[in-house]
């Protein structure tokens, strides 16, 4: 018997997929593994960079396929429609649709239900593909693909996956691999710490200061090691921690501290060319490359092969910065942003804490996080 996986895989080369692209998703890391395996690839920073590759794929002749979290389609939509569909080229797109079984983050669930409307009113045709017994649907619509130049969005439930260990599934909890992940040096330094070591490094350091703090893990470790009001947990929307921080330094007076990752800042590295010009007050960028994506399965971001987020920040407009991997430095470069635009670098090393979810509503956060704003 095969894995849905497994089927899935061959049912894409029987229909002659050549070309694939993907963004991470925990629900569907074993498949993304096999895709990797098994097909020409390439990782992505933003979905809708992948349209634009797939386009350029499709136009040299290649039939491409997509790889993508529910929470990613939002970027895609104008790609989709003034690119991909008005040059009539095809391109199959494959959706972890969140938010609408079993789903644990509730920043996943608008999006997740609203997704068949939203590609309704795009005109772009779309299958849901909730079981084992739905995966034979997927042939004969990506027939139509390739055959008729077409989109069509295959929306994979997590329930397909549920009882799967298929082989070559990374880091699953029903099937766990060890797998042994390093991440590069930059320059002379070499990671030393994980992220939660780091968070614990300048816990005592942000106390009363305004943290914004990255999505998933970050935000967990962070509120497991150093809660206090005047932290923004982010529970949704990667990449947009940055961006969020920049907007309080440029409408408060206070010290805006952001603790964001290599995989979100890569998804958009536009706004640090954004913050060098807006000049912000009290504005540090806290970036923690480990070289992964550590809340969906730790598969690799391009700083493990070949960005320095530090050159990358430089090359954007920002003088001030550092690149950190010891406590000492980490600390002493903690201690030293009182002021301006600064973007300390920490080298990192792959891996998360056991910690729980934050026992807050989203809701509540927020309501913490103004009043501490206010009371200031």
């Amino acid at each position: 018997m095969q894995y849905p996986e497994e089927e899935l895989i061959d049912i894409l080369k029987k229909t002659g997929v050549d070309f694939t692209a993907s963004l991470p998703c925990e629900k569907i890391k074993g498949l993304l593994t096999m895709v990797g395996q098994e097909f020409f690839h390439v990782p992505l920073t933003r979905e809708e960079e992948g349209v634009g590759i797939c386009a350029g794929a499709a136009l040299a002749g290649k039939r491409p396929a997509m790889f993508v979290q529910s929470s990613g389609v939002g970027n895609m939509i104008n790609a989709l429609l003034s690119l991909t569909g008005f040059y009539e080229l095809p391109l199959a797109v494959f959706v972890s649709r969140r938010g609408i079984y079993k789903e644990k983050i509730e920043a996943q669930v608008p999006m997740g239900e609203r997704l068949p409307g939203i590609l309704g009113g795009a005109a772009l045709r779309h299958t849901a593909i909730d079981s084992k017994d739905d995966l034979g649907l997927v042939k004969a619509r990506l027939e139509e693909v390739y055959g008729k130049d077409e989109i069509h969005v295959f929306l994979l439930s997590p329930a397909l996956w549920e009882e799967s260990c298929a082989p070559g599934a990374l880091l699953s909890e029903q099937c766990p691999i060890s797998t042994a992940m390093t991440a590069r040096p930059k320059g002379e330094l070499f990671p030393r710490l994980t992220r939660y070591e780091i968070i614990k490094t300048i816990a005592p350091y942000i106390d009363s200061r305004v943290v914004a703090c990255n999505l998933g893990f970050p935000s967990k470790e962070l509120f497991s090691l150093k809660h206090q009001p005047s932290n923004f947990y982010m529970l949704g929307s990667m990449g947009m921690v940055t961006p969020i921080g920049l907007g309080l330094s440029l409408s408060t007076d206070r010290e805006v501290i952001v603790i964001d990752g290599d995989g979100s800042l890569l998804m958009n590295p536009g706004t640090l060319a954004t913050a060098a010009h807006s000049v912000p007050p009290a504005l540090t960028i806290l970036a923690v490359d480990n070289s992964a994506y550590g809340s969906t399965g730790s598969q690799p971001t391009l700083t493990g092969s070949c960005v320095d987020l530090e050159l990358v920040a430089r090359g954007f407009g920002i003088k001030n910065t550092v690149k950190v991997s010891t406590e000492e430095e980490i600390v002493g470069a903690i201690k030293a942003s009182h002021g301006g635009l600064r973007f300390i670098h920490v080298l990192a090393l792959p891996g998360n804490e056991a910690v729980p979810n934050i026992p807050l509503h989203h809701l509540e956060i927020k309501k913490q996080f103004q009043e501490s704003l206010r009371k200031r």
